[in-house]
């Protein structure tokens, strides 16, 4: 796997980000499940793709500045056939190499409660449960994690 960076427009990033929300649609029975702002190109700091061997591109994930040194993972995704690839962990890897690179101090998140693959996986790579934060405090579909870098 090869994890680069690319525009929050670029093609495969945007095709892949749609996969992510019809998936999310499905498992919630809606379109709109974000109980925050929906990132965007604006608010957006750092994009990344994983791409197999073939160059195919399997998996994104992105990072929303917070301030203050705190950063929030968004649209973590891997293509369905490809996960246990790895792909997922490199990908947030990278992102938190980025953070620190940045000078963050620490990665935020937030899964749904019918994510339980989601909360496993952030909960493997050293994430732990928080109080809801920011737009999620007081959703109670909402699970949000943190992680200390």
């Amino acid at each position: 796997m090869k994890i680069r960076q690319v525009a929050w427009e670029d093609a495969d990033a945007m095709r892949l980000r749609a996969r992510q929300r019809a998936e999310i649609a499905v498992r919630y029975g809606t379109e709109d499940s974000e109980p925050g702002v929906a990132p965007s190109a604006a608010d957006v700091a750092v994009f990344l793709l994983a791409h197999d061997p073939d160059g195919v591109a399997v998996g994104c994930g992105g990072l929303r500045d917070l301030g203050a040194g705190v950063g929030e993972v968004k649209r973590m995704y891997v293509e369905p056939d490809r996960r246990g690839s790895h792909a997922a962990t490199l990908i947030l890897r990278a992102l938190e190499d980025w953070a620190r690179s940045q000078g963050w101090t620490r990665l935020r998140l937030e899964t749904g409660d019918r994510q339980p693959d989601a909360v496993r996986f952030y909960t493997r790579s050293g994430y732990e449960r928080i109080p809801n934060f920011g737009a999620y405090a007081g959703v109670e579909s909402s699970l949000c994690f943190e992680r200390l870098l």
